[in-house]
C-alpha cells in the first residue's frame, strides 16, 4: 500500500507543484545545463559584481536554504533564524580571533554551536505548528540577542567583534576576490548538503508530515523528532552562512541576531519560491544586488523598494520567481513531448 509520505500529492490537500518537482522531472540534460549553468554563474559573480557583494550572495543563500529547508519542506515558518546566524557568527569570530584556526575550522565551530542552540530551541518549538511556531522561534531568537548584548566582556555588546582574522594556512586571503574563491568550495558543499536532504528518504518523510502530519504519525513516523532534525540541520546550514558572512566583514555586530535578520531571510526564500531551495538561492542574489546598488546611488528607503517588490511577487508570483520559472518550463516540456 501506498503511503501519504510516499506520495504527498495524495496527502490530504494536495501539495503545489514545487519549482524542485518541475527540476527533477526535467530531461536528464536539462538538469545537467541548469548545474552546468550555476557553476558557471558562481564562478564567474566576482568579475560581474564587487567582489564584497558577490561574499554576501553567497552567505545569504546559505541562510536562505537553510530557512528553506524548514519553511518548505517542512511546513515550519521561523522567525527566529537569526539566532544561529548570529551565534555562529559570534562564535566564528571568537574562535578565529582567540584560537587562530583557519577561518574553515572556526566557521566550523561557529555552525556546530548553531546546531547544538537549536537542539533545545528546536525542542520546545516543534511542539507548537503555525503562528505559535513562528512566535516561539521569535522569542527565543530575542532572548539570544538579549544576551549577546548585555555579555559586553565576550561580544562587546554594541560594539561588536573587530578585526575577525581570515587566516588559511599563511594564504593571503586579504582581498575579497581570493576570499570568494575560498569559501565557494564551503557554500557549494552545504548547498549539496541540502539538496541530499531534500532528496533523501528524509526529506520525503518531511514533505509528507508538511501535508498531513496526522496521517504520518499514523503511519508510525515520529513528527515531532523527525521536525526537530530538520530543525538543527537547517540551525547547522544557517550557522555555516553566518560563520562566513562574519569572517567575510571581518566584524560581528548585535545585528546578525536582530529579528529583522530573520524577516529579511523569510522575503529571500518567499521571493526565489518556497519549496524550491535553489530559489532561495536566485532570492538572495536579487535581494543583496538590489540593496548594494540602492544604497551606492544614495537612495535611502531601500525597505521600500525590496517590500514593493516583494509584494509584486507575491501577488503575481504565488510560486516565487524560481518556483513560476520551473513550473512554466514544465509545461512547455510536457506540450513537446505529446
Amino acid at each position: 500500500m501506498t503511503s501519504t509520505v510516499d506520495t504527498p500529492a495524495e496527502a490530504g490537500r494536495p501539495a503545489p507543484p514545487s519549482g524542485l518537482v518541475a527540476v527533477a522531472r526535467a530531461p536528464g540534460w536539462v538538469r545537467y545545463a541548469l548545474l552546468a549553468v550555476g557553476l558557471i554563474a558562481a564562478l564567474w559573480l566576482p568579475y560581474g559584481l564587487y567582489p564584497a557583494v558577490a561574499v554576501d550572495i553567497l552567505c545569504w543563500a546559505l541562510f536562505a536554504v537553510a530557512v528553506d529547508l524548514l519553511l518548505g519542506f517542512t511546513g515550519l515558518m521561523s522567525f527566529g533564524h537569526a539566532a544561529f546566524w548570529g551565534t555562529s557568527a559570534y562564535v566564528t569570530g571568537l574562535v578565529a580571533i582567540h584560537a587562530g584556526l583557519p577561518f574553515p575550522a572556526a566557521v566550523l565551530a561557529g555552525a556546530l554551536a548553531a546546531a547544538v542552540l537549536a537542539v533545545p530551541i528546536g525542542y520546545l518549538a516543534v511542539k507548537r505548528t503555525g503562528i505559535y511556531f513562528a512566535m516561539v522561534t521569535l522569542a527565543f531568537a530575542q532572548m539570544v540577542y538579549y544576551v549577546a548584548n548585555e555579555w559586553r566582556s565576550v561580544t562587546r555588546g554594541e560594539n561588536g567583534l573587530q578585526g575577525v582574522p581570515r587566516s588559511f594556512f599563511g594564504v593571503d586571503l586579504t582581498d575579497d576576490f581570493y576570499f570568494y574563491y575560498a569559501i565557494l568550495p564551503i557554500v557549494l558543499l552545504g548547498l549539496a548538503a541540502a539538496w541530499r536532504v531534500v532528496h533523501s528518504p528524509f526529506g520525503r518523510v518531511l514533505v509528507g508530515i508538511r501535508d498531513n502530519p496526522a496521517r504520518a504519525r499514523a503511519l508510525g513516523y515520529p513528527v515531532h523528532r523527525y521536525k526537530l532534525t530538520a530543525f538543527v540541520l537547517s540551525g547547522f546550514i544557517a550557522g555555516l552562512g553566518g560563520g562566513l558572512f562574519a569572517v567575510g566583514h571581518r566584524f560581528v555586530s548585535l545585528d546578525v541576531l536582530h529579528w529583522t535578520t530573520s524577516g529579511k531571510a523569510v522575503i529571500v526564500v518567499v521571493l526565489g519560491g518556497i519549496g524550491t531551495l535553489w530559489g532561495g538561492v536566485l532570492g538572495a542574489a536579487i535581494v543583496v544586488r538590489l540593496e548594494d546598488w540602492l544604497s551606492f546611488s544614495g537612495f535611502e528607503a531601500i525597505g521600500l523598494v525590496t517590500g514593493g517588490i516583494f509584494v509584486l511577487v507575491v501577488l503575481l508570483f504565488r510560486r516565487g520567481i524560481w518556483g513560476s520559472v520551473a513550473v512554466l518550463a514544465r509545461r512547455w516540456l510536457d506540450r513537446r513531448g505529446r
